[in-house]
């Protein structure tokens, strides 16, 4: 049975944390308000960047031009100020090297997705990378999921697992029928994660081999 592992982005196998508090900063000041404290900002990453300026407080018919100021400071910065987690190679590597298809599934902007693996050199491990601009319904919602797959060709009957740092990978992946394996992160409470999550892992090379040795 071919093994499939689709990996969430931020949090996952990057830390963007610092290019992402930066550039709400600066889409903040540009229309001369503070930004929301580290604290408030975190547990809404993983979302839409239309959602989390709306969460964080910005009225509707305003938050894309707060969206456009965001990304116009974050495409200057992101390569720069966003790092691997440790090991992340190491365990796209083992997985690639093992047979498996993998693919990316991120509220990320696709564009800057890319740039990030491509900056990492990580990007031709990937089969699919699904980024927010990809799909109508954001994770939660399996849409992301069920398109990564369709375009990989592949179908429920493999053995298919999301890895993710958030309780919306997880319930993503519950709804799209497959597996799933967290690894914790500064985004989500690691007992939140566990009130979520089936299996949880310390770091992404260990989800990627206890993926390889189990079946979920």
């Amino acid at each position: 049975m071919q093994k499939v592992i689709l990996f969430d982005l931020d949090g996952t196998l990057i830390d963007s944390t610092e290019a992402i508090l930066e550039s709400f900063r600066v889409a903040f000041k540009k229309f001369g308000k503070s930004a929301p404290s580290k604290e408030v900002i975190l547990p809404q990453i993983g979302h839409p960047l239309f959602d989390m300026f709306v969460n964080l407080g910005v009225p509707e018919e305003e938050a894309q031009k707060y969206v456009d100021a965001y990304k116009e400071n974050y495409r200057k910065i992101h390569t720069k100020k966003t790092k691997l987690l440790p090991k992340a190679k190491e365990a796209v590597e083992l997985a690639y090297n093992s047979g498996a298809k993998l693919g990316v599934v991120t509220t990320k902007t696709g564009k800057y997705s890319i740039e990030l693996l491509e900056h990492f050199g990580l990007m031709d491990y990937f089969k699919v990378l699904i980024g927010s601009e990809d799909v109508k319904r954001h994770k939660p919602h399996p849409e992301p999921i069920d398109k990564a797959l369709n375009r990989m060709g592949v179908s429920k009957s493999d053995d298919i697992v999301m890895i993710g740092d958030t309780c919306m990978d997880m319930l993503a992946a519950k709804r799209a029928g497959i597996g799933a394996v967290a690894v914790p992160f500064i985004y989500t409470p690691i007992e939140e994660l566990k009130v979520c999550s089936i299996v949880v892992k310390e770091c992404i090379f260990e989800a990627v081999s206890y993926i390889l040795d189990n079946k979920l």
